[in-house]
């Protein structure tokens, strides 16, 4: 019998799961994109523009190990109804300070700032809460990749939408539309039938099951390089979200038509590499997708920087997306597979501190250097620094494969030469 495609879809879960977070996700881009173009409106800052990413980010950085602790000992299913709740109420916010035009800057930093305290607690519980929405562990791949690609399906309506919107009537209806969005995920959260939580009885305060994570992740070397190799990514690729604005404006003479597109571009490069994610059969071979990304997101910045020509800058887009989420959504799916059922929290909220929690320094850091040295010189230096970071995991693979082969017999994935 034919293996189906997408067998995680099976899952009357998961598919209330897709349904909800689509369309959030959808805003929830709008909101992004409107975000940054609204502060540098206001501010014509490149700095200010790397000080609200940094805020928006940087809770994740020192409280994401805590948040792991909390989903490994909590229900996911009930932390996830509250996440969303308050990040509706913070949507809704900013769309009122925005609507009745008293939105000041200060305003903006505030909101991301309690944006991130909700995702460091919300990002751990949703990667740790996919599991437990397929009815099979082998679909648990699947299920990553999928999700993987909803995100950047997302990502590639969201902000063609919000680019459109805000030329048309203003940021702040797209700040309203996400916070109604945060509807149909509570609401496909609620529809769900899901299993009682297990509370665990687990020994060691909080401060010492922080600790067993780090030493679980960092005493492996295959975990230890896939986070290392996040963290390098995210510091220095994603500083193109913040840089991006600077680009569309001062070198592509645009407006927010033209960041709108950039951000779709990036979005259907990175929604061909989910779907081409969904649609592998095995995790043999994950090892060198993981190799290459940082090199392609890498050429893409290079290349994208150096472009004057908006249709040859929508080409290099694709590159930047297509690298960013073989990145991450390859690490993901290779730890969300290995790791041990009872640490799987703590692991994917280091996996969010090594993505997520860099992202507000590598802001800070570029918004600094373009300031100094300029959007492009700063771009180009990011891409160097990407290829640099794929070159050395590349030559430590070979090492890492030979670790993986007894878990990989351990788990029941059959070993080719490819593993």
């Amino acid at each position: 019998m034919k293996k189906p495609l997408l067998p995680a879809l099976k899952s009357k879960n998961y598919q209330l799961f897709f349904a909800g977070q689509g369309i959030s996700l959808i805003g929830t881009w709008m909101t992004q994109l409107a975000t940054i173009w609204l502060v540098y409106d206001l501010t014509n800052s490149p700095l200010m523009l790397g000080i609200v990413g940094f805020s928006s980010q940087i809770p994740s950085f020192f409280l994401a190990p805590f948040g792991g602790v909390f989903v490994d000992h909590f229900s996911r299913y009930r932390t996830l109804i509250s996440t969303q709740v308050l990040a509706m109420i913070q949507s809704l916010t900013l769309a009122v300070l925005a609507l009745t035009g008293v939105i000041q800057v200060w305003h903006i930093i505030a909101l991301s700032l309690f944006q991130g305290f909700i995702n460091a607690l919300d990002a751990p519980a949703r990667q740790a809460f996919v599991p437990e929405l397929v009815e099979r562990r082998e679909d648990l791949a699947n299920a990553i990749a999928i999700n993987s690609t909803m995100i950047n399906g997302a990502r590639l309506i969201g902000p063609a939408i919000g680019g459109l919107l805000i030329a048309s009537v203003g940021a702040a209806y797209c700040f309203l539309i996400d916070g109604l969005s945060y509807i149909a995920v509570i609401a496909a959260l609620l529809a769900m039938k899901v299993k009682p939580w297990k509370h665990s009885v687990t020994n060691g305060n909080p401060l010492q099951r922080v600790k067993e994570g780090f030493i679980y992740a960092f005493s492996f070397p295959p975990i230890r390089a896939i986070l290392l190799l996040s963290a390098l990514v995210s510091l220095m690729g994603l500083q193109n979200t913040i840089l991006v604005p600077v680009i569309a404006e001062q070198v592509l003479k645009g407006g927010a038509e033209t960041l709108g597109f950039l951000m779709a571009a990036s979005g259907v490069g990175a929604l061909t590499g989910g779907i081409y994610l969904a649609t592998r059969q095995t995790i043999l071979g994950i090892g060198k997708l993981i190799a290459i990304a940082p090199a392609i997101l890498g050429i893409g910045l290079i290349a994208f920087s150096l472009s004057r020509f908006l249709p040859l800058s929508l080409f290099t887009m694709l590159f930047v997306g297509l690298g960013t989420i073989l990145q991450i959504a390859a690490s993901n799916t290779f730890l969300q597979t290995i790791v041990e059922d009872d640490k799987r929290g703590r692991l994917m909220s280091l996996y969010t501190m090594s993505f997520l929690g860099m992202i507000p320094i590598g802001n800070l850091l570029g918004g600094f250097l373009a300031s100094r040295i300029g959007a492009t010189n700063t771009l180009i230096i990011d891409g160097i620094v990407c290829i640099l970071g794929s070159i050395i995991f590349s030559r430590e693979l070979p090492a890492l494969r030979k670790i993986m082969l007894p878990i990989y017999e351990q788990r029941g994935i059959v070993i080719s030469k490819r593993a």
